[in-house]
């Protein structure tokens, strides 16, 4: 563990805003060092991402940054030119941005991606790049790595696009690594192989600087932990300690909303019957992509489910497996190749001679909800929440308009202040986006509500108010859910019942409480496993 160290003393980092200067860290220090890992945890607008940004210049042009000291050894990176900035980023400290879908070019390959800093600081020859990038992605994990290379992120799954961006921050081989949030929305066992990644990083004596809203994930790779609570460090020490015996409200705060395989089986026995008529059931489900020059692949083959009324009904299974394109064929958005959906005892979807006309489907489409994983993404940017929400209300029909609510009353429903109609979802937090994306879909008064990872992307506290405010409203509006996840623990903790995919098929499927107790297949037994391994170890230890 030798080799210099990055110093940050009382980093202070300010904006110029509308309403004038505000500071979004205040007073934050801590030194790493080779071979270690330092790890900032907090909910989103903590200033988490800020610091990370503060050490690779990238805070923007109306940032200001101040600090007693920060430097890279004996340099002092608070006057760097831009230019300066350029040649320490990516030899002295890599950085792997967030979202891998966003942060990777859609339109170059990944090769380029991977080989961009060794052009930039003009490493090697073309061909000593070339062969640099290869052994940089199989270093990485990257299977196959020279047909990877000639691919773009598109065509990859998320656990190889998260590779493939730590692949281009490692390619020269920097002391130090800046990752913010890299397991973000990835499946238990494709996180374990990323953490597994990180640690063999750490052991060849790489400094990390670890964001995340992970704890579990942390827990298993952190020398230290910062707490940060609106730009402040509330709590920091050493990793056993915070996670073991927090000293500050707040971090217990964090830890105990941390879904956990001891919390979950403890809750009490969910309400739904076996015996409630079934809302929506799927028969013999094929879907294939692909056609017109490109090889057919095969997503969804032979699937068969029900969902009960007032049923929460989970669906897991690791990316690719088939997950999401199912619950667009349940919300009849895109057709299957064969087999039938019906609702309600209705037909709802189908191909060839059982398939459905919109029109047909118009007359009970506001029965069914849907909840997306990106509710920014899922909103017109230029709408305010207003609006948003009356554009659902009007879809009601008629028989349903009096008595289903206004947008302040939605609002009111998943605990937020009549204040936020006025605002655009791009000025709300990740957790308020999600409820005024669960307020849009029951504005309709749905029956059933699809939700495909409406969770994924949020912190640990947010992530915990949000399940709680779904199964509140189940309960309330005698909805059903159909709950997509590849967090076992949340599945756990929201559903009655569970379907475990792979590849497209169903390959178990019963109780939630049986699954997770004495899977049979070894497939759910990989699952469960990867996402034990990512809860926070000792949890009963804490005090």
């Amino acid at each position: 563990m030798t080799g210099p160290s990055i110093e940050v003393q009382n980093l202070t980092v300010g904006f110029e805003t509308g309403q004038g200067h505000r500071n979004v860290v205040r007073n934050v220090s801590f030194t790493l060092r080779p071979g270690r890992v330092v790890a900032l945890v907090g909910e989103s607008g903590s200033g988490k991402s800020v610091i990370a940004r503060s050490l690779v210049g990238l805070t923007g042009a109306n940032a200001s940054v101040r600090a007693e000291r920060l430097a890279y050894g004996d340099r002092d990176l608070l006057d760097l030119s831009a230019r300066e900035w350029q040649r320490l980023r990516g030899r002295d400290i890599g950085f792997v941005l967030q979202d891998a879908l966003v942060s990777l070019d859609p339109l170059r390959r990944i090769g380029k991606e991977v080989g961009e800093a060794l052009d930039v600081h003009g490493w090697g020859t073309r061909k000593s790049r070339f062969e640099r990038v290869i052994e940089t992605l199989r270093h990485a994990g990257v299977p196959e790595a020279a047909s990877r290379a000639g691919q773009r992120s598109g065509e990859l799954s998320g656990g190889l696009r998260q590779r493939a961006l730590i692949a281009s921050a490692i390619a020269l081989e920097p002391p130090f690594l800046i990752a913010d949030e890299p397991t973000t929305a990835l499946d238990p066992s494709v996180k374990a192989q990323i953490l597994q990644l990180l640690i063999k990083l750490k052991t060849e004596n790489t400094g990390l600087l670890l964001i995340s809203h992970d704890l579990g994930f942390v827990s298993h790779i952190a020398d230290e932990i910062l707490v940060l609570r609106h730009g402040e460090v509330v709590e920091q020490g050493l990793a056993s300690q915070i996670l073991h015996v927090p000293n500050h409200p707040y971090t217990r705060m964090l830890l105990d909303a941390v879904p956990n395989r001891a919390s979950v089986d403890n809750r009490p026995a969910q309400l739904a019957s076996r015996t409630a008529p079934v809302l929506m059931e799927a028969h013999n489900i094929s879907k294939s992509f692909g056609g017109n020059g490109h090889q057919s692949r095969k997503v969804l083959h032979d699937v068969s489910l029900t969902i009960r009324e007032g049923e929460a009904l989970g669906l897991i299974g690791e990316s690719g497996s088939g997950k999401s394109t199912l619950a667009r064929i349940a919300m009849g958005f895109t057709e299957p190749d064969s087999g039938t959906v019906h609702f309600a005892e209705r037909p709802w979807n189908g191909s060839g001679k059982d398939a459905i006309r919109e029109a047909k489907r118009r007359a009970i489409r506001s029965d069914i909800g849907m909840i997306y994983q990106d509710p920014l993404g899922s909103f017109d940017p230029r709408w305010t929440v207003r609006k948003i929400l009356q554009d659902a209300i009007d879809t009601r029909p008629a028989e349903r308009r009096a008595d289903g609510g206004t947008a302040s009353q939605l609002l009111e429903k998943v605990r937020l202040p009549s204040g936020a109609l006025d605002a655009r979802p791009s000025t709300l937090s990740g957790g308020q986006r999600q409820r005024v994306a669960i307020a849009r879909a029951i504005a309709t008064h749905p029956r059933l509500l699809i939700c495909d990872e409406p969770v994924s992307a949020l912190d640990v506290s947010v992530q915990a108010q949000i399940l709680h405010l779904l199964k509140s409203l189940q309960q309330e509006l005698n909805l059903s859910l159909l709950f997509i996840s590849h967090d076992m623990a949340v599945v756990r903790q929201v559903c009655d019942r569970v379907i475990v995919m792979q590849s497209g098929a169903i390959i178990e499927a019963g109780d939630v409480r049986d699954i997770f107790a004495a899977p049979r297949m070894d497939f759910t037994k990989s699952l469960l496993d990867a996402s034990t391994m990512m809860e926070v170890p000792s949890v009963g230890a804490r005090v």
